[in-house]
């Protein structure tokens, strides 16, 4: 294989880098496809934008669930083997999506995908960074980081944009066409990757007296929630709140991406060598956006820049969270610690999205900013008091 080498990594290693990263733009195009276009789904099922949203908390609490127990299951196969077969079933749930004849078959399709995606983010920040030399994992981890983003900046308004032209059953049929095409690609060029020794259930307990492992999950769910019980309704509270046209919702959407962007840019060029403000900056910076959600809706300008900071930040913490875990865990039982991560963080999908559904029926859809930062708050005194501590008096792995 050529030896080409673009920033120090070689080109075999940059192609299968580059369809992970793909990978990573169609599955956080499908998770966060409903979120753009959940009123259009809500008025073909005659439902309310609150009930449809229960769509995303079944989904989100399907991975919670399924996260373990299917890395344990997956363990054991070979990672090329494992990628392909998860891209396979995840492009079949795309479909069976686009086909669904009422609300709770939709639902059903959602978890077919979620259980792609429980074993998809459990190995992918993994895969990358063992795709490349171990000075080179954190880009190689950023560039999955920057699949989601571009996911947020492209996808999710592409997926709207779709929707609202030819109806959203198009829009999953699109990502399950992408999706099938990502099983030929890397099928042609991901590496041969043993998984390494077998994680059985027996080895949990000890994995979970890591305080570090304690304190980053703890923290994850709360920020997790506290952000999707506003994003998950990002939607109708720019339409009903803000005011603004659906052009003006697509493109506000688009800056949001564009702002995670730029957090995973800031992450591979500042993390390395400034960890702890890093991390104290990008975690306050979430809470910071999601309470100024409300007092910024009189003018679009305003929520633009709030949108800025919740992207940028929220992206940033994420992937500094994935490496870390990925840095002090040890490298046979790294894939389950990110399964448990990803369960976690889907937990507080779904629990924010409930918490968010019952605001939007309550008080009422201009107060979800304000949850939902309340909610992150927590999380973020977590992290000064108790993981930044914990991260301190860890020792990084060989």
């Amino acid at each position: 294989m050529a030896q080409t080498k673009q920033g120090g990594i070689a080109l075999r290693q940059w192609l299968p880098l580059i369809g992970l990263a793909c990978c990573a733009f169609v599955f956080n195009t499908s998770e966060f496809m409903p979120i753009g276009l959940l009123t259009d789904i809500a008025a073909s099922f005659s439902l309310t934008e609150a009930q449809a949203g229960i769509m995303i908390s079944v989904y989100a609490w399907g991975v919670m669930l399924l996260s373990l127990p299917l890395m344990v299951f997956a363990s054991r196969f070979e990672f090329k083997r494992m990628l392909l077969g998860v891209l396979a079933v995840f492009s079949l749930g795309q479909f069976l999506s686009a086909v669904a004849p009422t609300y709770p078959i939709l639902v059903c399709a959602r978890l077919v995908v979620a259980c792609a995606h429980a074993v998809f983010w459990s190995v992918a920040s993994i895969m990358a960074s063992r795709l490349v030399d171990t000075r080179h994992g954190a880009l190689a981890i950023s560039m999955i980081a920057t699949g989601s983003s571009i996911a947020q900046i492209f996808g999710l308004p592409l997926g709207r944009a779709i929707g609202l032209a030819v109806g959203w059953r198009m829009t999953f049929a699109v990502v399950g066409a992408f999706s099938a095409a990502a099983v030929v690609y890397q099928a042609a060029v991901f590496p041969a990757m043993p998984a390494g020794e077998r994680f059985t259930v027996k080895q949990l307990p000890e994995l979970l007296k890591n305080p570090f492992l304690i304190a980053l999950y703890a923290v994850t769910v709360f920020m997790a929630t506290g952000y999707y019980a506003s994003y998950s309704y990002i939607e109708p509270f720019l339409a009903q709140v803000a005011h603004v046209d659906a052009g003006a919702i697509t493109m506000t959407l688009t800056a949001f991406g564009f702002s995670g962007l730029v957090g995973s840019w800031l992450f591979g060029r500042l993390f390395d060598g400034h960890r702890f403000p890093f991390l104290a900056i990008t975690l306050s910076g979430v809470p910071a956006a999601l309470l100024l959600m409300g007092p910024a809706a009189s003018s679009l300008a305003a929520v633009l820049a709030v949108c800025a900071l919740w992207g940028c930040c929220s992206t940033a913490f994420n992937v500094a969270f994935q490496a870390e875990l990925i840095k002090y865990t040890p490298a046979d039982s790294s894939a389950v610690a990110m399964s448990i991560f990803s369960g976690l963080f889907n937990l507080g999908i779904g629990t924010g999205t409930a918490i968010g559904g019952a605001v939007v029926s309550g008080p009422g859809i201009a107060w979800i900013g304000f949850a939902g930062g309340a909610i992150a708050v927590v999380g973020v005194i977590l992290a000064i008091t108790v993981l930044l501590p914990a991260i301190r008096r860890a020792k990084p792995v060989a």
